[in-house]
């Protein structure tokens, strides 16, 4: 009789085991010659060498398969359990990663997956379009998966700290509590892919950092995915500064929707700036959105619509204002 110690260090530890203990009961009646018993990330086991053995081929088999549908299901347990990789997860195509409790994340539309498409084949992608296109989603979504393929060992996401209309005035707390409100966004969607018990961990070991655009400078981002979310509200100096940050193995994604600008009306958007500079430079791609990639609830789609007609009505009936310093046009890249 000998003793194993099987360390799960990737999986998350609630998804692994399951509700109750369920997934880990399904286990020990699969392996019923074998004394199991599990704490945290260990599993210990006793039992004659060749089962323990293969019991830790087995419990590896799973955990691979919960790193990736973020669950661990009871059919996936079986196969392991014979000596199987477990099959994914029937989800349809496009699938980017399966978010919490198994749910799969897709591109959900052509331009989605032409964005999908276009991370894989440049180091820097611009996703422009209105709001509820999903852009930002699959930009977190894209880089969990790198994070999770190890194509990347950290995850960079960022913001200015744009106030929508609004002057909130003194925040209280530290600076963490200051500038969370901002990137908020971005927690919501990470909270979607990734355990809440994992994400915690990957917060405080700094593998997911969330910042606010001013603390980037002076960085260089090496080995990383760097998301850069409301690039139409940072100026022409804060996005040259932000995308010179790019490091070696390392990609970006910069979102914005230039009808939603919320700088003072005297200061250029870098986001439409940077669109007219690297015009034609090469590695660079470009993802334009329009209101039938919106996948929100269907009343967006036609609040848009409604602001469009408004605005180019407006236009209309308007002669041009030739002092305007037009920072609401868009650009092609």
């Amino acid at each position: 009789m000998i003793e194993r110690l099987v360390i799960i260090d990737s999986a998350d530890p609630a998804s692994f085991y399951g509700v109750n203990n369920s997934n880990m009961q399904l286990i020990r009646n699969l392996f019923p010659k074998l004394r199991i018993a599990a704490r945290g990330q260990v599993i210990k086991v006793i039992g004659e060498e060749k089962e323990t053995s293969d019991f830790e081929k087995a419990i590896h088999r799973m955990e691979q398969y919960c790193i990736r549908h973020n669950s661990l299901t009871e059919d996936a347990i079986i196969e392991a359990a014979r000596g199987e990789m477990p099959k994914d997860a029937k989800a349809g195509d496009g699938v980017i990663i399966f978010g919490i409790n198994g749910k799969p994340i897709s591109a959900r539309n052509a331009n989605q997956k032409r964005m999908v498409d276009s991370f894989g084949r440049n180091d820097l992608t611009f996703a422009l379009g209105p709001a509820g296109t999903g852009k930002t989603y699959i930009a977190i979504a894209l880089a969990v998966r790198a994070l999770k393929n190890k194509e990347a060992r950290r995850i960079i996401l960022s913001r200015p700290a744009v106030e929508a209309g609004e002057k909130l005035g003194f925040l209280p707390g530290d600076m963490k509590d200051k500038i969370d409100p901002y990137l908020q966004p971005l927690y919501d969607a990470l909270e979607d892919m990734i355990p809440q018990i994992k994400l915690k961990e990957y917060m405080e070991t700094g593998v997911i950092q969330i910042a606010p655009l001013a603390f980037m400078r002076g960085r260089t981002l090496n080995d990383a995915i760097i998301v850069l979310d409301e690039a139409q509200n940072t100026t022409t100096h804060q996005i040259k500064m932000f995308l010179t940050r790019l490091g070696m193995n390392a990609k970006m994604i910069v979102t914005g929707d230039v009808t939603q600008i919320d700088l003072p009306r005297s200061t250029a958007s870098g986001l439409i700036h940077v669109l007219k500079v690297l015009k034609g430079v090469p590695g660079i791609g470009r993802i334009d959105y329009d209101r039938k990639d919106i996948v929100r609830h269907p009343l967006v789609q036609r609040i848009v619509d409604a602001y469009d007609r408004y605005d180019h009505a407006l236009e209309s009936s308007a002669s041009a204002d030739p002092s305007d310093d037009g920072v609401r046009e868009s650009s092609d890249l």
